[in-house]
């Protein structure tokens, strides 16, 4: 089922002196089972795209597709409940949405939300919040009484135990240390392979992008830029620079070496296997 976009804009406060368009005549096809990563500038529309996908925003004009729904300017949306389950939304800092008396609690609370009974809402809770790397017996903790980190671990969680098909994660490692930032990935990265998630991922970090992502959306002025697959768009470092977007360390490693007369192959993706190709090519000669 697709996950597109057609001739969609997006306009806040229109018809007020604070009018402002964010989106233009949109057109994108996202691709299902995939890791697509959302880059741009600031203010360039990346958070009022993904917003329009569970209908959190809906479009001024154009049509979006999502799943098997059809959500289109200037009519009511039909089964919003359910497509909100099916497309998870996770905001830069989830953990503000944390409300209830126990983490069980909290992450239960959407599962009984859509029918699921008490019992089974809290084992999917706590499988979904070993998941995250949340030990159960946090479970009776009051939110509050979490770090920072494992506040965002069991707002994520609330998202997961609806178990839903798409996971959009809006600045997903915002405020978290530089482990926390890898433990984080590695789990959208487990949740996209061994749970098929598709998952969308709004971030400046391109060192994400480049380990993680299969497909980037670039987003300017409220456009789509460039839709490329991940390998491809960073074999042209150029383009980032032309884009105003920083390559990663070992993109702009390579392309030093490169011009200092290196052979370095696209495959070479990491610091090891860079070190290992440099040492043979000095060795001889």
């Amino acid at each position: 089922m697709p996950i597109a976009f057609e001739q969609v804009s997006h306009i806040y406060s229109d018809g007020t002196p604070f009018r402002y368009q964010a989106l233009y005549d949109i057109d994108l096809n996202l691709k299902e089972g995939k890791i697509t990563a959302v880059i741009g500038q600031t203010g360039s529309g990346k958070s009022t795209l993904v917003q329009h996908l569970n209908a959190l925003l809906l479009p001024s004009s154009g049509t979006v597709y999502v799943l098997d729904r059809k959500i289109e300017a200037g009519t009511r949306p039909k089964g919003l409940k359910s497509l909100r389950k099916d497309v998870g939304l996770v905001f830069q800092f989830p953990e503000y949405q944390l409300f209830e008396e126990t983490v069980l609690k909290d992450v239960s609370f959407g599962p009984k939300n859509f029918g699921v009974s008490e019992e089974d809402a809290a084992k999917k809770s706590l499988e979904v919040l070993k998941l995250v790397g949340i030990d159960p017996s946090y479970a009776e903790r009051s939110p509050l009484e979490l770090s920072g980190g494992q506040k965002r671990r069991v707002a994520i969680a609330g998202i997961l135990a609806m178990d839903p098909s798409v996971l959009v994660l809006d600045e997903p490692t915002a405020g978290l240390d530089p482990q926390g930032t890898i433990e984080m990935m590695k789990l959208f990265k487990r949740l996209n392979q061994e749970m098929h998630k598709t998952i969308l991922i709004v971030t400046h970090d391109m060192e994400q992008v480049y380990n993680y992502c299969d497909e980037v959306v670039v987003m300017e002025h409220g456009k789509v830029k460039l839709q490329q697959g991940v390998d491809e768009f960073f074999s042209h470092p150029e383009q980032c620079i032309e884009l105003h977007i920083l390559p990663p360390d070992i993109i702009r490693m390579k392309t030093m070496l490169r011009e200092k007369g290196f052979k370095i192959g696209d495959e070479i993706r990491d610091v090891q296997a860079l070190a290992k190709c440099i040492a043979r090519q000095v060795k001889h000669g």
